[in-house]
């Protein structure tokens, strides 16, 4: 009967040139942002994202994961911006993530199209991220 070997050693110079590479990784912020595409009650709007730690957050929410999940950020009336098909657009600087926000800011995307819907702040209670895209700076 012979012993089984030992297995390799890898040299640590080798070991700590590996890298490990994430199998689901969140897309970076690039110098124009990421746009990331929300559902609200069938209605879809897009936000663009500036701040890498907002990128994470909406990365975390695309894969189901726990993070703050409600978008918040102040209405720019007469800018489309990234969000096309409406006439206003989300400030990138002014977004943030909550567990909870104030009712007044909560609705629908159709609501602010339309008027009906006042408050400068955006806060979708019911938004669920659909998808993140890399912002070519196109808009």
């Amino acid at each position: 009967m012979t012993k089984p070997s030992a297995p390799p050693t890898v040299p640590a110079a080798t070991a700590t040139a590996t890298a490990t590479v994430d199998p689901n990784p969140t897309p970076a912020a690039s110098p124009d942002g990421v746009i990331v595409t929300f559902d609200v009650a069938g209605e879809q709007f897009r936000i663009e994202l500036t701040d890498p730690e907002d990128v994470v957050i909406a990365g975390k929410l695309l894969d189901g994961k726990e993070a703050p999940g409600i978008p918040s950020g102040l209405i720019v009336r007469g800018e489309t911006g990234v969000n096309a098909g409406y006439s206003w657009s989300i400030d990138p600087d002014s977004v943030e993530f909550a567990d909870f926000t104030t009712e007044v800011c909560d609705g629908l995307p159709s609501q602010i199209e339309d008027g009906s819907f006042t408050y400068e702040r955006f806060c979708p209670w019911s938004a669920k991220v659909i998808a993140i895209g890399i912002a070519d700076g196109a808009e």
